[in-house]
């Protein structure tokens, strides 16, 4: 299982929400490419990446990620990319994946044509709010169940989908095994899980339910655990 650290942008900060709330921030750096380096030289292999601002729909922070990708590590970049030219884009300045959220959900045949465009390279984001998929940078649901939407995605050549337990994110209150659960019942496809995660302990939990990937935030940033610690599990 991979150990992902991720690093949230905003007005060119590195932040962190609760539960997507951008009113409940709180900003740990000023320079993300620099917590990038960190990241790198503690020994993570890929970041998560994501604009806040792009994601509910306001500016950008293309250069700020860019710098970011300078680090030299892989980089997963999600937050208000709805275009195969934003897709494109992307991993012509280096990202190694492309995340799909909104579009995935509410536009499935540009989803599909990025994927087979891009195969290994597009990933799908499922951010879970009251069980249903949550969009415009959370602050929409979709009236689709997951079973309904998973299954769309498995015919595709994708690098995996992300899975998010908004009521989690941002809160230390330990991982939603059983929505991680559920979905791992429902593919095939590599699935990383972010939410939640304050420990150790809550890291061996995701483990052992055999998710690709954890991506951790909050912990990190505020010394709940280190990357070090995480990465010799």
């Amino acid at each position: 299982m991979l150990v992902i650290p991720a690093i949230d942008i905003m007005n060119g900060h590195c932040v962190r929400l609760v539960r997507g709330d951008f009113d409940q921030r709180t900003v740990y750096s000023d320079d993300p490419a620099t917590i990038a380096v960190d990241f790198a030289r503690a020994g993570a292999e890929r970041l998560h990446v994501v604009d806040l601002d792009a994601a509910r729909g306001e500016h950008d922070n293309r250069t700020v990620i860019e710098a970011v990708i300078e680090a030299g590590l892989t980089i997963q970049v999600a937050g208000g990319i709805r275009t195969a030219a934003q897709v494109e884009a992307w991993i012509g300045a280096g990202a190694g994946s492309v995340v799909l959220g909104t579009a995935a959900v509410r536009e499935p045949e540009m989803l599909a044509e990025c994927a087979h465009r891009f195969p290994g390279h597009v990933m799908a984001a499922l951010d879970v709010r009251d069980g249903l998929p949550a969009v415009s940078g959370w602050t929409e649901t979709e009236p689709l169940d997951i079973s309904e939407l998973i299954p769309r995605w498995n015919v595709l050549p994708l690098a995996g989908i992300i899975l998010t337990c908004t009521e989690r994110d941002g809160t230390l209150a330990g991982p939603d095994l059983a929505t991680l659960e559920r979905v791992l019942g429902m593919t095939e496809l590599p699935v990383q899980y972010g939410g939640g995660i304050s420990s150790l302990h809550d890291i061996r939990r995701v483990r052992e339910a055999r998710a690709a990937a954890v991506i951790l935030g909050r912990s990190l940033y505020e010394g709940k655990l280190s990357l070090e610690q995480a990465l010799a599990l």
